[in-house]
């Protein structure tokens, strides 16, 4: 965003070179973020769906394993989207001081696909199924309790509400922050410095802002967290022995 901004209100004035390894650099945040998104969509599926095999199939191996695949994938695709850009930096440019990036038909469609439309299929996919089976154990727990009837029945509802509201938010967001970039990245033949591009960048690169608050700020112990290191009590000797479950 930084890189973006810095188009829209001056000239460019840090070299083309700079202006190409930027555009990677946020192609590879922008991949990378996404596929977090998927990554913890499946976390999600297993511990829902198959709980009592989590600890086994979920380790902190596979874990960083995949993470480092994810960026490790992202870097070699932006590579596609950028590589006009970085084997002929300022190739584009109309006029000095402009920082242009270009991508081809077939980039923008693979981008298109990679980093949309398969993303979304599969977080759509796994969040409903995990909807499901929230709502199942919810209502069996309702039917098989028959000592404490409202009580479970407030927790079943509490718990359909909740993975509801979830599952709406992940995905209305992620729609209305990414469908209007690969709207207009479909029709422009390159992003120019018009006012509604550089709008649908930034609310693509808020999207990547936005999932740490999805994710977590629902949990008591990441909203500790964030106190501690917001008040600095984090600098404290003994800190990382904080109880924040």
């Amino acid at each position: 965003m930084p890189g973006a901004i810095a188009t829209q209100i001056s000239c460019w004035f840090v070299g083309d070179v700079l202006c190409s390894l930027c555009a990677y650099i946020a192609f590879i945040i922008i991949c990378s973020s996404v596929g977090d998104m998927v990554l913890i969509s499946i976390d999600r599926y297993v511990a829902i769906c198959d709980p009592l095999h989590y600890t086994t199939k979920i380790t902190v191996r596979r874990v960083k394993l995949c993470v480092c695949l994810c960026w490790l994938f992202s870097a070699l695709v932006s590579i596609v989207f950028t590589k006009n850009n970085l084997t002929h930096p300022g190739r584009y440019n109309s006029c000095h001081g402009e920082c242009v990036i270009f991508t081809d038909d077939i980039s923008r469609v693979v981008d298109l696909v990679l980093s949309f439309i398969i993303p979304v299929t599969l977080i759509i996919i796994l969040y409903m199924r995990v909807f499901v089976v929230a709502v199942s154990q919810a209502r069996a727990m309702r039917s098989h309790v028959a000592a404490v009837t409202l009580q479970v029945s407030l927790i079943s509802k509490k718990s359909e509400l909740k993975a509801a509201r979830t599952l709406g938010i992940i995905v209305v967001v992620f729609l209305v922050c990414c469908f209007p970039y690969y709207c207009v990245s479909l029709v422009a033949d390159k992003f120019s410095n018009s006012l509604y591009e550089f709008f649908v960048l930034c609310l693509l690169h808020f999207n990547s802002c936005m999932n740490p608050l999805i994710y977590a700020m629902f949990y008591p112990w990441f909203r500790k967290a964030i106190k501690l290191i917001v008040t600095l009590q984090i600098l404290q000797p003994g800190s990382s022995d904080a109880n924040i479950v």
